[in-house]
């Protein structure tokens, strides 16, 4: 069993004692397993407002290492993913990743700009890619006053920290709405070994899509489950984040990133056709020490991936709570003890 988040009373998949699936969770059962993986929020809960921004920071990008290998997959190109081009045409990150409402995300890629330009690493720079990924929090969130901007960018990078991640209604997962209950951001972990040495693969997610609930295979949809009419997100989207410590390349890496998206499948996603699903897959490990892998060794890497990405999906509706937007609506916590009790009549747990 891997700890609850701080400051969150309701509970993850694995404390509800599903198994780990052939790969064992990291200790944490978050992406900052994966060495030097910081994350930040900064959330807006007031005046019609349930929005915010998260921030996914390597610190191997240190100054003496200027980008990261990385891959990036297009599940459906119906999204505002600003610097896509260029990482996947180059394979390369060059800054910390930024998640945040779909109407914000040209203040928060200019605001982050400035920040990365105000650092001593950028004193000189003339050129920069910011990546900054969005889904729609409209639902829940007077979404046109675009409130996010410079003062929470700075709040997320500056506090992004190690340990234990906060997952549900936090960050750019404040007011996202998935699979007819509250979404929000979730994250999860694997161990494993990758051409005979023992690496991490973590994930972090921003739900925000419809489609039916499933955990383990086991059917929970919300028109069942909750008392009250199942929330519809506006928008229909999903970011995904997948970081390893693996020695793959960008190519590789493109390759993981795939088999990110495929995971929404297992927990229901219908992929409706105005969804933007992306993910980006990046390492920390230093090609100077090594790599890339040979192709052979890379599938126990592609189930971990798989195995991590569905379970952040299912924390983030696991972790979130009911939150209440402009004009009365609301989007409902998915309720645990009814989970477990299907779960545990079909033999899961």
């Amino acid at each position: 069993m891997t700890p609850s988040q701080p400051g969150n009373p309701r509970v993850r998949l694995g404390d509800l004692g599903v198994p780990s699936g052939m790969f064992a969770r990291g200790t944490l059962n978050a992406i900052t397993d994966v060495p030097g993986i910081r994350i930040g929020h900064a959330s807006l809960h007031d005046d019609g407002l349930n929005t915010g921004v998260t921030a996914i920071v390597p610190d191997a990008l240190d100054g003496r290492r200027r980008s990261l290998p990385a891959g990036l997959s297009v599940g459906n190109g119906y999204g505002k993913l600003v610097g896509a081009t260029q990482l996947q045409e180059l394979g390369a990150l060059e800054t910390p990743i930024l998640l945040t409402s779909t109407l914000s995300v040209f203040r928060v890629a200019d605001a982050f700009l400035g920040h990365l330009l105000a650092t001593p690493a950028h004193a000189e720079t003339t050129t920069l890619n910011p990546v900054v990924g969005e889904t729609n929090d409209g639902f829940l969130s007077d979404i046109r006053r675009r409130a996010v901007g410079a003062a929470q960018v700075d709040h997320a990078l500056r506090s992004a920290a190690t340990g234990p991640v906060a997952e549900g209604c936090v960050g750019a997962g404040a007011g996202t709405v998935a699979l007819g209950y509250k979404g929000g951001i979730g994250t999860a972990s694997r161990v494993l070994h990758v051409g005979g040495t023992r690496r991490t693969v973590g994930a972090i997610v921003q739900t925000n899509f419809s489609g039916t609930l499933r955990i383990a295979g086991v059917p929970l949809p919300a028109e069942e489950l909750l008392a009250q009419d199942p929330a519809a997100p506006v928008g229909n989207s999903c970011m995904i984040v997948v970081a390893t410590d693996a020695a793959v390349d960008g190519r590789q890496l493109g390759r993981v990133a795939n088999r990110a998206v495929f995971a929404m499948r297992g927990v229901g996603a219908d992929y409706a056709q105005g969804s933007g699903d992306y993910a980006i897959a990046f390492s920390v490990h230093d090609p100077a020490d090594g790599g890339p892998v040979a192709e052979e060794a890379l599938s126990p890497l592609f189930a971990a991936t798989m195995d991590a990405v569905e379970e952040a999906l299912v924390n983030s509706v696991l972790t979130a709570q009911t939150t209440e937007g402009p004009e009365g609506r609301i989007a409902h916590a998915i309720p645990i003890d009814v989970v477990r009790t299907r779960l545990a009549a079909a033999g899961v747990i």
